[in-house]
């Protein structure tokens, strides 16, 4: 066993509503939509037109700045509409599903046999490159690039996260197969993170050709830009690529079968989840597809992913493309008189001690959306500090992403962040401000102004 990383600060939040170890429902999705906005910086072209026919893994969209990078459909059927939002941005691009599933034969291949410039064509040709995201700024990685490293964490400590033991425990080989030839993209190794309280009990610990670490500590102990931050921290000019377990189970499969399959198993999760349990899907799935997990009665949110860094995509919305977690919750529309005032409330979570619910430490909550207060100016304490295991000055940062101003976004660690780093420090903050937006939107300056 690896050097444990104990990581001391940080904060697990107690929300109700995980998803039961059984799966509930094996989905036949009606239509499934692939999103250009699932990824950062994608100028996409539009390769299909509507009512043409598509298998799973038929290229639809390709990047106009790379145009070797392409974007295929999770299944076979008939391109049903292109949704265009404002300008004629390119949102989605919906494909009618065929009853049974039809792929493109890619042909098996062994890694082992193949060089680094034939295991990029084999993901660039069948549309699963962009399941590896480059730091700095979170982007589909550059082809051309030679990575520093590649970083993969193994389990997830996010709120409600699915269970990866329970997900992805048939596809070791497949993760084992994806290991070996991504490990020859890079001269740095595959680092790979495990959980240090479940070390043993995980088939993941027998991964071979990685350099393996375990971490212990609260969220975000799971996020695999916390680990690389302790690890080995990204400086100004070094690349480095992360990987997640799904999509290296995905990337396994494209060699072992030769098809470009991305079914996942999906919590379906959240205070809102009528008896919440995993299906098996697709990414792209619509929300109508688990109607059976939610009231229509009521108004609620629908999350992609988890609910401190996931999209809200609406009833009628799409999983997205790297998410493997639906997270349904109230709408926090109700005003509470004098909120401040009343700290007897066993019924709400405090990160501090505002509210008496540490005296529950094993309480779960049906939170809401419900903000408890609205945006104001900063507040100069240490709330960010004490859940954010990484060697920043958060506020500092923010600040100078407020400013526009690039050499202290350098100074202050804009390229070891994504917005998923610092989404605890937007939950525990008292001024309400939306830190995930202004980290967007330094990244957005970065890339504008940097690349």
């Amino acid at each position: 066993m690896s050097n444990n990383i104990y990581l001391k600060k940080g904060l697990d939040i107690p929300i109700s509503g995980v998803a039961a170890q059984t799966t509930k429902k094996v989905i036949v999705p009606d239509v499934v939509a692939v999103k250009p906005t699932d990824f950062r910086g994608l100028v996409p072209k539009l390769l299909v037109r509507e009512g043409d026919k598509v298998l799973a893994g038929t290229p639809v969209l390709a990047d106009k700045m790379s145009q070797k990078i392409l974007f295929a459909s999770p299944v076979s059927g008939t391109v049903a509409e292109v949704v265009r939002g404002e300008k004629r941005k390119l949102l989605e691009v919906r494909i009618k599903a065929d009853a049974e599933q039809e792929h493109v034969d890619f042909g098996v291949r062994k890694p082992s046999d193949m060089t680094a410039d034939q295991i990029k064509e084999a993901l660039l040709e069948s549309g699963l490159w962009p399941a590896i995201v480059q730091r700095p700024y979170g982007i589909i990685a550059d082809p051309q690039a030679k990575p520093k490293a590649i970083f993969v964490s193994a389990f997830s400590t996010a709120p409600l996260a699915a269970d990866p033991e329970f997900t992805l425990r048939e596809e070791f080989a497949n993760i084992q197969t994806a290991i070996n030839a991504l490990g020859k993209l890079t001269d740095g190794g595959v680092h790979f993170s495990l959980n240090a309280a479940n070390y043993s009990g995980t088939p993941f610990h027998k991964i071979e050709n990685v350099i393996l670490h375990t971490f212990s500590g609260s969220h975000p102990a799971g996020n695999v830009g916390v680990q690389i931050s302790n690890i080995s921290p990204i400086r100004k000019g070094e690349t480095v690529w992360t990987v997640s377990l799904l999509m290296l189970a995905a990337i396994g499969r494209l060699f072992n079968t030769g098809k470009y399959d991305l079914r996942r198993k999906i919590a379906v999760t959240g205070p809102k989840a009528v008896s919440p349990a995993y299906v098996d899907g697709y990414p792209g799935i619509s929300m109508a597809d688990i109607k059976e997990f939610y009231s229509q009665s009521e108004e609620l949110r629908f999350i992609s992913g988890d609910v401190l860094t996931g999209t809200n995509i609406g009833k009628d919305g799409f999983l997205g493309f790297f998410d493997n977690q639906v997270t349904i919750l109230k709408e926090g529309n109700e005003y509470e008189m004098l909120g401040w005032a009343k700290p007897m409330r066993f019924s709400q979570f405090s990160s501090s001690r505002t509210y008496f619910s540490w005296l529950t430490p094993k309480k779960k909550y049906d939170m809401d959306t419900n903000l408890h207060g609205g945006p104001r100016a900063f507040v100069l304490n240490d709330v960010y500090s004490k859940v954010l295991p990484m060697q920043l000055y958060p506020v500092h940062l923010l600040k100078a992403c407020l400013a526009q101003d690039i050499d202290n976004m350098e100074k202050f660690g804009i390229y070891e962040v994504l917005e998923e780093d610092l989404a605890l420090c937007e939950y525990v903050c008292p001024s309400k401000i939306d830190i995930q937006q202004i980290i967007t939107d330094g990244i957005s300056l970065m890339l504008k102004e940097m690349c």
